[in-house]
């Protein structure tokens, strides 16, 4: 299993070859706010781990296994974020949020929050309920 730092590259070169179709390190650098030699330490990890591979000066691929993982952080950090603007977080909470969580929840938690996103979509009258008893709450 990918540790949080790991998942963080996983999510990110996914993201990046899903937009661009290619993730090089001064993009993955560039995206995390990192020296690339400190994306090029963290490739190589990878690349042994068998989440991607990289060829220097060629660029990298995800393995099917990195590819299944990022796929899946994206859906995680999207699904809090969609969570968090349900519940009524502020928008300019909600990015460093999830970043400081998502990497401390189980994937059981993930699911239950996904039942609970559903649960809210499902019925509009339900986010409204809950924002009337924020509105209460606040004015206490």
């Amino acid at each position: 299993m990918p540790t949080p730092s790991m998942e963080d590259y996983i999510e990110q070169i996914y993201i990046l070859i899903e937009e661009k179709g290619y993730a090089r390190v001064s993009d993955i650098a560039e995206a995390l706010s990192v020296h690339p030699s400190s994306v090029t330490k963290m490739v190589q990890k990878l690349d042994k781990d068998e989440y991607l591979v990289y060829e220097k000066y060629r660029g990298l691929v995800l393995t099917t296994k990195g590819k299944k993982i990022g796929k899946r952080l994206v859906f995680r950090h999207d699904l809090l974020e969609q969570f968090l603007k349900i519940i009524g977080v502020k928008q300019e909470n909600i990015y460093n949020d999830v970043e400081g969580i998502e990497h401390h929840l189980s994937w059981d938690s993930i699911d239950r929050i996904g039942d609970l996103v559903q649960f809210f979509e499902e019925d509009e009258n339900r986010a409204a309920v809950l924002r009337e008893i924020q509105k209460q709450n606040e004015q206490e």
